[in-house]
């Protein structure tokens, strides 16, 4: 694709900007859908990427590039966040960043992951490989992102005790 830095930048700042607005870490996989739509046909950011690729490849692109680097940035950047919700003060050394998914190991040899509520199986068992894995790891905690998949209490309940059998404690919902 043979688009100019500049227009690149321009789409991907106001996509960032409206991704912000949207609170979109918390939104549902539905409402994600109904705006990538939105966005495809917006003369701002669909007919846009349409004038330099084929447009039926500009909902991918959004999704895939555009979106993807916002949630990834995104979720790393709330790694002070995330240890505060644990109660965990940012001043611990980071010994290693972990991404897919973002998870920390600190000097005092906790394993932190976090995510988005799809993602839990996924968490949980960073969370105790990498514990595992660690010389230096002593516990792992995770802090679940909520959007819209464990927002049923027995789901929550069924997390909660597959985080107890993995010996990750605690798990946090983040809403």
């Amino acid at each position: 694709m043979n688009m100019p830095e500049e227009i690149r930048r321009s789409i991907k700042e106001a996509l960032w900007g409206k991704l912000d607005d949207l609170s979109w870490l918390t939104m549902s996989d539905a409402d994600h859908s109904n705006f990538y739509e939105q966005w495809t046909r917006a003369p701002e950011i669909g007919d846009k990427l349409g004038h330099f690729m084929d447009p039926r490849a500009v909902r991918v692109y959004i999704k895939d590039t555009l979106v993807k680097d916002y949630a990834r940035e995104r979720l790393l950047e709330s790694a002070d966040q995330v240890l505060r919700a644990l109660n965990i003060s940012p001043e611990h050394t980071i010994v290693r960043k972990y991404i897919k998914p973002h998870g920390l190991l600190l000097s005092d040899g906790r394993v932190v992951c976090w995510g988005n509520s799809r993602d839990w199986k996924h968490l949980l068992m960073a969370a105790f490989e990498r514990q595992r894995a660690s010389s230096r790891a002593k516990a792992c905690s995770v802090v679940v992102i909520e959007n819209g998949k464990t927002f049923d209490l027995d789901m929550r309940e069924l997390v909660r005790d597959a985080a107890a059998r993995l010996g990750v404690d605690p798990i946090v919902w983040w809403e």
